[in-house]
Order: structure tokens, then C-alpha cells, then sequence
């Protein structure tokens, strides 16, 4: 059976690790045998269809910036700390002898764990061993010409391929990475990565609100401001779910209280089925999200995450609000009565659905198919 080693580290939300998991559960399904190396916090919920588990020195950021890196004991990463997860991480590579390598973001991203990543991708080169990247539809460089060259040139160097989860028709690889036309040779679109959904056989009647904010560490703020925004809707007599992830900072968790017509849960098996019955979608415009949103067809009010000059988010916001379904408020504008408003605006909207939801989805088994190309290519 062929071998691949996924290299995924997640750092503040729930995003690049539930993407990861549906990529490796398609993996599993396609008869590979998947040795997932993961950086992040364990997190026993986590479905990976039976893929093997390397636990690495755990990391996480300290807050939105990404500035600081935090370890298991909730201290800055130090040199030696670094040493200990560098050799964790090759010795699950030549333990694992994998026939090919994903890795989950480097080098278009998780520049700060290049003290690993660029190891490993020589243990790679040395052994013959594809690799290849896995990268979102949008990567949001706040980058120099000097930065992108220098992600040219590792491409160029250790990767096979850069498998981007997106489709090119909504946007290209080289609306946000200008580089693209110097390794378009490796860029292949899967498609994106959104799990498998299916409708209820008799379309549910429509009803209520369900605010959600992804994992919750950056959520607080809308959580808050859709609280406000119920009473001024047209919608404030119908249910309304409030979503706030695992992660939202106590303080934040502590200030919510549950009320008629309110309910407030950390999180929902049947997240998807909430949304395919519900009126309207309050959320951020993380990738997840979207997809989510737009696999169950639910009205959506979109409210990026654009802190600490991130851009990703409202890239992804602008383009989908050209769309019917979909209204878009900045979070530096973000007011209890601009949300509202939206919230009547989109709910209340006639025009018919677009050509937005014939995109393509299929980007897990697309990502297998891919891998076990370039595992066959070593044996």
C-alpha cells in the first residue's frame, strides 16, 4: 500500500485542520496509508478515517497577530523547542519511509516553521520522495517581491506540485500569488475541498438565523454585534443559534446568555443540516465557512475577518457578493443596525440563485487522486 505523510500545522483556528482532515479521509477512502504529522493541539473529535496519528510537539498562537508561537506550556517556542519538534518531525519521516509528501501550506505559508519544513523537504529531495503543497484559493502574502521569490525558488527546488483547493473560474492562483506564471507548471486546481452533503430529499421550509464564527478565537466581536442586530431584523421572533467554536475567549463566552428564541452551543454535529433549514447565514468568510454555505445553499450574510491586515477573508467576501444570496459588511463597519440590515436585505431577496454554486467542490478526491499519482511515481 502506498504511503503518505501529511504535514499539517494549524495555529489559531479550526480552518486549516478540518480542511486537512476531510483531504485525508478522501485519502484513506482511496486506499492510501496516510501518516498524519500534525503540529496543532490534539483534538480527539477530529475524523481522519483511520489515517495513522504522529503527534508533534505541540504549538499555537498567542492571538491574531501570529507573532508569538506558543508551546505546550504556553511559552514562546525558544531554540530548543524547535530542535525537539525538528526531530520528531524527521524521525516520523524516515520511520514512516512515506512514497510521497503533503505539506499543508509551506512555503506560501507556516514560514515561521521553516526550521522543520525545510529539513524535511531535503530528506525528500535525498530519498526521491514527492512533494507536494496544500494550499488554499486564496493565499493572503503580505509579502515582498524578495518573499515571493524566495517561495518560487523552494517550489522550483523540493515540489512536484502545488495542489491549490480552489477553481480557477471564481479566482485564480494569480489573483493573490502574482508569482504563479513561474511554477504554473506545478500548479494544479483540485477543486474545493468541501465534504460530502446531501439535501434533504423534500427542501425544508426556511426558518430562523444561525450565527457562526468558525472556531471562535477572533469570533467574539460578531457573536456580540449579532446579539445587538436581532431585536432590529425583520426576522426577531424567529430562532436564532449562536454558534461560538471552541475556541472563543472565556471572557467573551462568560458575557452570553441564552434567552427565548436564543440558543447558544459551542458547536453542531449536524452543522450543515442547521444551515440547509435555516433563513440566513451570519458568519465570517473563512473557507470552511463559505463552503459550507454555499454546499447547503443558505442566504448568507458575510462579515470577514480583516485584523491584523488580513485580507484573505474579504478577498473571498467581495467576489461572492457579486453573487446573489450573499451580502458583505466590513468588519471595521460592522454596527448592530449595518447588520441587521443585511440581514433583511438577503432574507428578503427574490433574485434567483446563480451560477455560483456550480463550482466545483470535488477538491479531497481530487487531492487523492493527485497523491496517489505521486506516490506511484517513487515505487
Amino acid at each position: 500500500m502506498a504511503r503518505v505523510l501529511f504535514h499539517v500545522q494549524h495555529l489559531l483556528g479550526i480552518g486549516h485542520q478540518s480542511r486537512a482532515a476531510a483531504i485525508t479521509r478522501a485519502m484513506t477512502a482511496a486506499g492510501l496509508d496516510v501518516i498524519y504529522a500534525t503540529g496543532g493541539f490534539p483534538d480527539s473529535t477530529l475524523d481522519l478515517g483511520g489515517a495513522s496519528v504522529v503527534q508533534l510537539p505541540p504549538a499555537r498562537a498567542r492571538d491574531a497577530t501570529f507573532k508569538t508561537v506558543l508551546d505546550e506550556t504556553g511559552r514562546p517556542i525558544d531554540d530548543a523547542w524547535e530542535t525537539r519538534r525538528r526531530e520528531a518531525l524527521l524521525a516520523a519521516y524516515h520511520t514512516a519511509k512515506p512514497d510521497a509528501v503533503l505539506v499543508e501550506g509551506y512555503p506560501f505559508a507556516r514560514r515561521r516553521f521553516r526550521f522543520e519544513l525545510l529539513p524535511l523537504l531535503q530528506a525528500t529531495k535525498d530519498d526521491g520522495a514527492p512533494v507536494a503543497v496544500s494550499v488554499r484559493d486564496i493565499v493572503a502574502q503580505k509579502s515582498s517581491p524578495a518573499r515571493a521569490q524566495e517561495t518560487v525558488d523552494i517550489v522550483q527546488r523540493f515540489c512536484t506540485s502545488v495542489l491549490v483547493h480552489g477553481d480557477a473560474a471564481f479566482i485564480s492562483f494569480n489573483a493573490t500569488f502574482p508569482a504563479a506564471a513561474d511554477i504554473a507548471d506545478k500548479i494544479r486546481y483540485t477543486g474545493y475541498v468541501s465534504p460530502p452533503f446531501t439535501p434533504p430529499q423534500k427542501a425544508p421550509t426556511r426558518d430562523g438565523v444561525v450565527v457562526s464564527v468558525g472556531g471562535g478565537a477572533v469570533g467574539g466581536p460578531l457573536i456580540r454585534c449579532a446579539l445587538a442586530a436581532r431585536p432590529l431584523t425583520r426576522l426577531r421572533d424567529a430562532p436564532w443559534r449562536f454558534m461560538t467554536g471552541p475556541n472563543l475567549p472565556e471572557p467573551d463566552r462568560r458575557a452570553l446568555s441564552a434567552s427565548d428564541g436564543v440558543s447558544i452551543e459551542q458547536f453542531s454535529s449536524d452543522f450543515r443540516g442547521l444551515l440547509s433549514r435555516a433563513a440566513v447565514s451570519i458568519s465570517q468568510a473563512g473557507y470552511n465557512t463559505v463552503m459550507d454555505v454555499l454546499i447547503t445553499r443558505t442566504p448568507a450574510v458575510l462579515v470577514p475577518f480583516s485584523q491584523e491586515g488580513e485580507i484573505e477573508q474579504t478577498i473571498r467576501a467581495e467576489l461572492l457578493t457579486h453573487q446573489s444570496g450573499f451580502k458583505f459588511v466590513p468588519e471595521p463597519e460592522l454596527t448592530a443596525k449595518r447588520l441587521a440590515l443585511a440581514v433583511d436585505e438577503v432574507v428578503f431577496d427574490t433574485a434567483p440563485t446563480t451560477s455560483i454554486h456550480t463550482m466545483n467542490m470535488d477538491g479531497a478526491a481530487e487531492t487523492a487522486k493527485i497523491m496517489l499519482h505521486l506516490a506511484s511515481l517513487k515505487r
